[in-house]
């Protein structure tokens, strides 16, 4: 035992002693300090960067007849590699959702899996894994080339966008091209899969197959950015779209986006945005109908406090057949539009029309709660079609962040009149990602 004692010992020891006896021979070079998550440079070509996103969640969830708990832990990893020369990064990334607390209604539709809960209030955040990007990318100054599994955020997100807010989020099987050309941008996509929030265990929901195309245009010059666009969403039938029949989903959508951010003086700042869109039906859509969409927005910034009011028009037309059809954006993140609490994600049929105001407050000066920041809404629903008051809601939210790791409490009220019933949502969250 002595002598295994005594050689462990100048086994540990001569490594110590060979450093010493280099570090007297010459000078130590710089450390080079890295941090956990960090790109490693393998050669002058070669960069390799981890991926990973870690978020613990609850959410409850109260209405008169159901109420839920969730309990969930999504985790995302993954890696990429970028090739400098050659302009080329591949990017692979896994996702996986555990429920940790299940006693909420993953799916808000008929399936026959054990997640489908009825007896509780629906929380959309399956247990899931699932590949969630799978995708090269060439990229230079002046264009990008991404084929693959993919994340898409186009402007506000009314649009398109990843619906982030879920634990699992939307991705798209499509090509896109980026391109800048001075003050002018370019922006194209094909899609030919639609990967949604529900995941691997959805059945026929998990992914919507068809033929999309975005199409954007747009200058940025100075503070003042003009986009214009087109969406078109052709479903393939034998599925549905939240309460849309796939062969009714099928639309195209025409608009345009202007946003400026204009400095009134060194402490007055003031945000502007508008939109405008018609949407009618598209190839096999049996429906004949044309509904216009309408936005816009201001807000006021000064020494940390943002005042803010929009309105938001999702128009209602009458069809073919004597029924009637609203603007659906069923490949936006809807959780950032009409509320919190989430009562809107498809559009009546007689229309949506969205009065709100906000105000948010940073606390910069809160040095051991950096980055803290509180905000709340209200909002005013209504019928496009007929001026039906649907319903109030108010929402609130306090974020910050401790080293790297951020912290969110948040909450939403909906009281309804003529729309839905009334829902209380709040959340606690904690977030990790390098």
């Amino acid at each position: 035992m002595r002598s295994f004692k005594r050689l462990s010992a100048a086994l540990f020891a001569a490594p110590i002693a060979f450093a010493h006896t280099a570090a007297m021979a010459a000078p130590a070079p710089a450390p080079v300090r890295h941090q956990f998550g960090d790109p490693v440079k393998v050669s002058p070509e070669l960069t390799i960067d981890p991926l990973f996103d870690g978020r613990l969640r609850y959410e409850q969830l109260d209405q008169p007849s159901v109420d839920a708990d969730a309990l969930t832990l999504r985790i995302r990893a993954g890696i990429e590699l970028r090739l400098k020369s050659a302009h080329l990064n591949f990017l692979a990334e896994s996702e996986a959702t555990l429920a940790i607390v299940d006693h909420y209604n993953a799916f808000p539709f008929a399936i026959a899996d054990r997640q489908r809960r009825i007896g509780y209030a629906v929380v959309p955040d399956p247990q899931n894994v699932e590949l969630n990007r799978f995708q090269v990318q060439y990229k230079t100054a002046p264009l990008t080339v991404t084929l693959g599994r993919q994340r898409i955020v186009l402007d506000d997100q009314r649009w398109v966008g990843n619906a982030g807010w879920r634990q699992n989020e939307q991705t798209f099987d499509a090509v896109r091209a980026e391109a800048k050309a001075g003050p002018l941008l370019l922006d194209g996509t094909y899609a030919r899969s639609q990967r949604t929030i529900f995941g691997a265990e959805a059945g026929p929901r998990t992914a919507y197959h068809g033929d999309f195309v975005f199409l954007g245009a747009g200058i940025k010059q100075g503070p003042l950015t003009i986009k214009s666009y087109a969406y078109l969403l052709d479903y393939q039938p034998g599925a549905q779209i939240g309460a849309l029949a796939i062969v009714n989903a099928s639309t195209q959508t025409y608009g345009a986006r202007a946003s400026a951010t204009v400095p009134l003086n060194p402490k007055i700042k003031l945000t502007l945005a508008a939109s405008y869109a018609r949407q009618s039906n598209y190839r096999d859509n049996p429906l004949r109908w044309n509904a216009d969409y309408i936005a816009g927005e201001a807000g006021l910034g000064y020494a940390g406090f943002t005042l803010t009011a929009g309105y938001e028009r999702l128009g209602s037309a009458l069809a073919t057949s004597g029924v009637r059809r609203a603007v659906q954006t069923p490949l936006a993140t809807l959780h950032k539009f009409n509320g919190w609490a989430d009562l809107f994600l498809t559009t009546p049929a007689n229309g949506l029309e969205d009065i709100y105001v906000g105000a948010a407050k940073a606390f910069p000066k809160v040095k051991a709660l950096p980055g803290l920041i509180a905000q709340a809404a209200w909002h005013r629903f209504t019928s496009d079609f007929g001026g039906q008051h649907y319903g109030n809601e108010i929402d609130a939210s306090l974020g910050f962040k401790l080293g790297k790791v951020t912290l969110l409490a948040k909450y939403a009220d909906y009281r309804a009149d003529l729309f839905g019933v009334n829902t209380r949502k709040a959340w606690l969250q904690a977030e990790f990602a390098f």
